[in-house]
């Protein structure tokens, strides 16, 4: 795989990376595989994966890991350090004792709607769909779906209430 890199700001973005017009992307980030839509902010420390998507005016924040499989739709704000995870049974080995290879496991998916955001240090566990426009609070395991408008905070989280209705329009 070729790669684009910059040395003075420490960026690997992989050749196959699809980025859309005014995409900001800061230093030491890994990106491979996966594509990014208008007028996103992709924050320092962050790796997204092969098979990952990032919508438009997205903001992910340091330290985030997108794995494989996860869909993140426009508007979606993602805190510090939130972790996504892809695969429920995670093994180092397959059987025999071999190092697991991609074809011993199976990607699961997850999507992020419209207008949702995570706090920081959320992990947001494979298989999940969050809301449009629904809130997971800093430090939330998320285990199952969490429906729209809604606000979840916990380990595991549970809803705590409804959110005010988004409009995904700015204020005038």
């Amino acid at each position: 795989m070729h790669e684009r890199s910059d040395p003075a700001n420490f960026l690997r973005i992989g050749k196959d990376v699809r980025l859309g017009r005014d995409v900001a992307v800061h230093c030491f980030v890994n990106l491979y595989g996966c594509s990014i839509g208008d007028e996103s902010r992709v924050g320092a420390f962050v790796e997204i994966q092969k098979n990952a998507s990032v919508g438009a005016r997205c903001k992910i924040s340091s330290h985030t890991f997108v794995c494989e499989g996860v869909t993140i739709e426009d508007e979606v704000f993602v805190g510090h350090g939130v972790m996504f995870i892809n695969d429920l049974d995670p093994r180092a080995t397959a059987d025999g004792g071999k190092p697991q290879s991609e074809a011993d496991w199976k990607v699961v998916p997850t999507r992020v709607c419209r207008g949702a955001s995570i706090g920081s240090g959320a992990v947001i566990l494979g298989g999940v769909t969050i809301g449009e426009g629904a809130l997971v609070g800093a430090g939330a395991v998320v285990t199952k779906d969490v429906a729209p408008r809604t606000v979840v905070a916990g380990v595991p989280a549970r809803l705590l209430r409804q959110r005010a209705a988004f409009d995904g329009g700015g204020s005038d």
